[in-house]
């Protein structure tokens, strides 16, 4: 029987070969989401098929190509508890979701794109969204 980290292996390797940092523990997360400074993209992985379907594709092709993109990090939420419960605590305005997308600038949350907005659409209308939210955050 195959183990959590196998099975999430691939999720996670999807996105660490686009270019997102990943943050396991409390400390990662304190280390990048600390600084006050610049934009920062959280995405807030998730085992759920709209993660596998719609979230991780259209995050990726959202930041593919692009020449000033944000920092780019996740957390695997029902993985790295720890972590993504530390991750939450730096955009507790927004309710927890899984999958979610959520930009911080200079900080602080401006951004959020949840589960909801996410079910039953594509990969493309989610690179979508996401590129238009990196826009404004210049």
């Amino acid at each position: 029987m195959m183990d959590a980290a196998e099975m999430t292996r691939s999720m996670r390797e999807d996105l660490v070969d686009a270019g997102f940092q990943e943050m396991k523990t409390v400390d990662d997360v304190d280390r990048v989401l600390a600084e006050r400074h610049g934009t920062v993209l959280v995405f807030v992985n998730s085992v759920c098929g709209c993660a596998a379907g719609s979230a991780r594709p259209g995050v990726i092709a959202a930041v593919a190509g692009i020449a000033d993109r944000p920092k780019l990090t996740t957390v695997f939420a029902g993985q790295d508890r720890e972590a993504t419960a530390r991750a939450r605590a730096y955009f507790r305005e927004f309710a927890p979701s899984s999958p979610s997308v959520v930009l911080l600038k200079d900080g602080a949350p401006a951004w959020i794109l949840e589960r909801r907005q996410i079910e039953g659409r594509s990969p493309e209308h989610v690179a979508g969204e996401v590129r238009r939210a990196l826009e404004v955050a210049r």
